[in-house]
């Protein structure tokens, strides 16, 4: 379960195996420089997709300090020949966070990638950039499954998002709901009327309750 953190990002980090991204990612610098140099069509793909969230970025890569190690962002500059390169502790939060989430959502064992779970993805990103991050979430699920805790209607604000792939959550009296959407929403769904985030910033994104229903998010 991941909730990228961008201050644990900035700080110099110490080289580890970079198999497997801590849940703030404080190693991302050795889970790039692994896919450098393991599986380099994962690392562009994720350079890809923070280049179309974040306009002029150029690429990014591991560099050593000593013997710790950072982050630097390729960015394109105006009137500059070539990329300005930033380290983390010049980037954006926004920045960071994407870069985060992308790293956690494709990088891994190809031969044994296990279901992830991310805490508000769009988190500090401009609401433009949601729907790419949706793509980025869908791409990344056709290899793992992907479970995501939201509260933005900015990232649900779409047309094509179905009902199956939405679980809505309520906490009543301590008690914490999880289901499938109710039949108003559902219908509202099917038939085009609203997209999710329409239906979540009027409050009608509720679990239907009372049915017995039984959701194996694993399944």
């Amino acid at each position: 379960m991941y909730n990228i953190n961008p201050d644990s990002m900035r700080r110099l980090q110490t080289p580890d195996a970079g198999d497997l991204l801590r849940r703030d990612g404080s190693n991302i610098a050795s889970v790039l420089e692994r896919l450098r140099r393991e599986n380099p069509r994962i690392k562009q793909r994720i350079e890809e997709y923070l280049q179309q969230i974040v306009h002029g970025v150029s690429g990014v890569e591991r560099i050593g300090l000593g013997s710790f190690e950072t982050i630097a962002i390729g960015q394109q500059v105006a009137g500059a020949k070539a990329p300005w390169s930033f380290q983390a502790t010049s980037v954006s939060d926004g920045t960071l966070r994407a870069l985060g989430v992308l790293t956690a959502l494709f990088s891994g064992n190809e031969d044994r990638l296990s279901p992830i779970g991310i805490e508000e993805p769009e988190s500090a990103l401009h609401p433009a950039a949601a729907r790419l991050l949706l793509d980025a979430l869908r791409d990344a699920s056709a290899r793992r499954q992907v479970l995501v805790t939201s509260h933005s209607p900015d990232l649900l604000d779409n047309e094509t998002l179905g009902e199956r792939e939405i679980l809505a959550v309520t906490a009543t009296a301590g008690q914490t709901t999880i289901g499938r959407l109710d039949v108003t929403a559902r219908a509202a769904l099917e038939n085009s009327l609203f997209t999710p985030g329409e239906l979540m910033r009027v409050n009608q994104l509720q679990p239907e309750t009372g049915s017995g229903q039984q959701i194996d998010l694993f399944g």
